[in-house]
């Protein structure tokens, strides 16, 4: 399932997750620490990988384009979770 978020959004929400969540959703997902990070709009591509994120420029910094929104998705939960 496709989503558009703005990336100031998108950045708000790693920003929100618990310490250790990158590292926990890479192991639970099967993938490395930097390609979860550049989901969440880093740039190691020598490490990582790129996850079908596809960013535009523009207001909030602009629109992303996720092709696939597990790792959103996981995040959220980590969020919800950590309120809780």
């Amino acid at each position: 399932m496709t989503k558009t978020i703005a990336y100031n959004e998108l950045r708000k929400i790693k920003d929100s997750l618990p310490d250790g969540s990158i590292h926990k959703m890479a192991k639970e997902l099967n993938l490395t620490v930097e390609t979860v990070r550049n989901y969440f709009g880093g740039h190691s591509y020598k490490e990582g990988q790129s996850c079908g994120v596809h960013i535009e420029a523009g207001p909030n910094g602009g629109i992303v384009l996720l092709e696939d929104t597990s790792i959103l998705n996981m995040a959220l939960e980590m969020i919800d979770k950590e309120k809780k």
